[in-house]
């Protein structure tokens, strides 16, 4: 295959995954106001997030690598969004613990670990192509599918041991996980801008 059909390919599977991500960041995020989950919170910005960069590679493919390594520095940091949003929502969780309800925790995270394995599948033959383009995309997919099994884990917890903190301890994780891959992007990034201009 022709590096502009990848091009090609990819611009499809980014805006596919894009769609999914809006998608489901509403199916969540409904979710997550109806029981009071944090994890879920975390987890639906998250979804938005994915959607907004998956949009933004598919613009960004087409530009120089100079400004491809600027737009993967720009995703390094909306990475951090769902950390931001978390600590308010957790602030609120802290003052009122009550634990969210467990079968409906569950059965959204499996839901979402459905949508996130499969764009994870649709960008895995593209996650080295571009550099921190499609690595960013690549790494949410992945980190959010490992996510969505926390989600679950903390509602089977719940279940057993109804309290709020299973759901606190992932949505926590959720936002440690995406500052892990904010960091990595920004390193891909920068080292794509020391290449461009050399």
């Amino acid at each position: 295959m022709t590096s502009t059909e990848t091009d090609k390919s990819l611009r499809r599977a980014v805006l596919m995954v894009g769609a999914a991500n809006l998608a489901y960041f509403f199916v969540e995020l409904l979710v997550a106001r109806k029981i009071g989950s944090v994890s879920l919170f975390a987890d639906s910005i998250d979804f938005f997030e994915d959607a907004a960069v998956n949009v933004l590679i598919f613009v960004a493919l087409a530009w120089s690598a100079r400004n491809r390594a600027r737009a993967g520095m720009v995703m390094a940091g909306i990475l951090l969004l769902p950390a931001l949003s978390l600590l308010w929502t957790a602030w609120q969780k802290f003052q009122h613990p009550m634990p969210p309800e467990p079968w409906l925790l569950s059965a959204t995270g499996l839901g979402a670990l459905v949508v996130n394995v499969s764009c994870a599948f649709l960008l895995t033959k593209f996650r080295d192509h571009k550099g921190s383009l499609t690595r960013a995309a690549f790494l949410s997919a992945r980190n959010d599918a490992f996510a969505n099994v926390a989600i679950m884990a903390a509602g089977a917890l719940t279940l057993i041991w109804p309290t709020a903190w299973p759901d606190l301890v992932v949505g926590i994780g959720i936002a440690i996980m995406n500052a892990d891959a904010a960091r990595e992007i920004w390193q891909a990034a920068h080292e794509e801008r020391k290449a461009a201009k050399a």
